[in-house]
């Protein structure tokens, strides 16, 4: 059974953070991104940890949560996660902070330039299958399953919304 996520405008967000200061604006992202760019007054909690975040009850169940992520994927993931262990007011901010860039409202963060997660998987899903292929070529054959594997991964995440490999990479040292 699939749960149906609310979701919001990014307008609509900072309304409902603005109008109540215990409300909770949530930005899954990588530190390495959170640093970059985020919306003035939200929180960074790394999508990999909301689980422990929610083991831990950190976060009020009776609050507003409005979850932000770059574009939106990851944020929807995080709020499924919340719905499912019981909270009560949790919303998808649509398009995450790239659309709340563009509506002019609000951003802070130090400038520093950052490869998104979404940008490290299609430079790292890229260089894989050249590698496979350039090695299926030249060295032997069985290397032509290695863009065969990393196709069908693409296709996998494509279809399920689940990126095993942006899940690795947000691990990385460098979007710590």
């Amino acid at each position: 059974m699939s749960i149906e996520i609310p979701t919001v405008p990014p307008h609509k967000a900072n309304k409902i953070t603005t109008d109540n200061s215990a409300a909770i604006l949530l930005d899954v992202r990588t530190p390495s991104e959170f640093s970059a760019r985020r919306a003035i007054g939200a929180r960074n909690i790394p999508l990999d940890a909301i689980p422990a975040t929610i083991a831990a009850g950190t976060l009020s169940k009776d609050l507003p949560i409005c979850v932000l992520c770059e574009k939106g994927g990851r944020a929807a993931i995080a709020a499924d996660h919340l719905i499912k262990a019981g909270y009560l007011d949790v919303h998808v901010v649509t398009g995450g902070t790239e659309a709340w860039t563009k509506e002019g409202l609000p951003v802070e963060g130090t400038g520093r330039n950052t490869v998104s997660i979404e940008r490290q998987v299609r430079i790292g899903a890229g260089s894989l299958v050249l590698i496979g292929v350039i090695l299926g070529f030249l060295v032997n054959q069985a290397f032509f399953g290695l863009p065969a594997f990393i196709g069908a991964g693409l296709v996998f995440a494509g279809i399920t919304d689940w990126c095993g490999m942006g899940l690795l990479l947000a691990k990385a040292p460098w979007n710590r």
